[in-house]
């Protein structure tokens, strides 16, 4: 072998070396950031499951105290006790009114911990379309009554059924039309159905209330969000409505979806599949 090509082989293995000790090291720098990245997901996991435990913790603690007053201001309005002057039958309602209302942001706290913990139960059965409606009219007639709010529900025709979980898909409806209500002052809201050729069916609650500008739109779903308007100042509310309203939609295998015009309206849709997939029954 000629000394020139000694000399090229010594160079390459030198080379060759040079890779080696960079790619040991590039290893241990792998190694290293796996690791850490193993101890930040630790971490991260560890926190969601503090703050879902404090959630869950205090949403148990506050509801006792909450259905106390609920009661007792009920039995002081139904005047058991003797005759109330207008003033304190005010009083009375201002204070059983705010503690509903806590009551309904301490259950959307205990659903958002249940669904960040990986703990919410999806029961699907059969049930038909015609008996959600029925249920959901008879939940909001005695708020609409006094109201110059028309609450319009169009049923669609024929024998419909949905295997889902009618309770959770009621929660979504109910939190469409009470919204849609709180932001209504004249108008009608109009609750539809409509089955689609894929075998779905999309429930839309639409409005004819002051709406929502584009700018919030992004951002309507998530967690803890309030869109920042007068009249938001003054009807108060967990911000999580939408949020679990989403969250419980893709339980069940659908989408959310919102179109609004500021001063014209706006319309709340769910998206899902007529028949629960099998997939999202069983990772409930």
């Amino acid at each position: 072998m000629s000394a020139d090509m000694q000399a090229q082989l010594a160079a390459r293995d030198a080379e060759i070396g040079l890779l080696r000790e960079e790619l040991e090291e590039t290893n241990k720098g792998v190694v290293a950031l796996y690791a850490e990245l193993d101890d930040k997901a630790t971490q991260l996991r560890e926190a969601t499951e503090l703050k879902s435990r404090f959630l869950s913790y205090m949403s148990h603690e506050f509801r006792t105290p909450l259905t106390s007053m609920t009661s007792i201001t009920g039995l002081l309005l139904s005047r058991m006790d003797g005759p109330l002057t207008s003033e304190q039958e005010k009083q009375l309602n201002f204070i059983r009114s705010s503690a509903r209302e806590l009551t309904d942001m301490v259950g959307d706290l205990l659903d958002l911990a249940k669904v960040e913990a990986g703990r919410i139960t999806i029961s699907a059965e059969w049930f038909e379309m015609v008996d959600l409606f029925s249920a959901l009219r008879g939940m909001f007639k005695p708020i609409v009554a006094s109201s110059s709010v028309s609450l319009v529900f169009d049923e669609p025709q024929g024998d419909i059924k949905l295997y889902t979980d009618d309770k959770k898909l009621s929660q979504i409806l109910r939190n469409f039309i009470s919204n849609a209500l709180k932001f209504t002052t004249a108008g009608e809201v109009r609750i539809t159905a409509v089955v689609l050729p894929d075998e779905r069916v999309e429930f839309a609650v639409e409005d004819t209330g002051i709406g929502i500008s584009a700018e919030h739109l992004p951002n309507l779903f998530a967690d803890f969000v309030q869109v920042d308007i007068k009249l938001q100042k003054r009807l108060r509310g967990s911000g999580l409505g939408l949020s679990l309203a989403r969250k419980f939609a893709h339980l069940l295998g659908g989408e959310v979806d919102v179109r609004s015009e500021l001063g014209k309206g706006s319309r709340f849709s769910v998206t899902l599949p007529m028949r629960l997939p099998a997939a999202n029954e069983a990772s409930s």
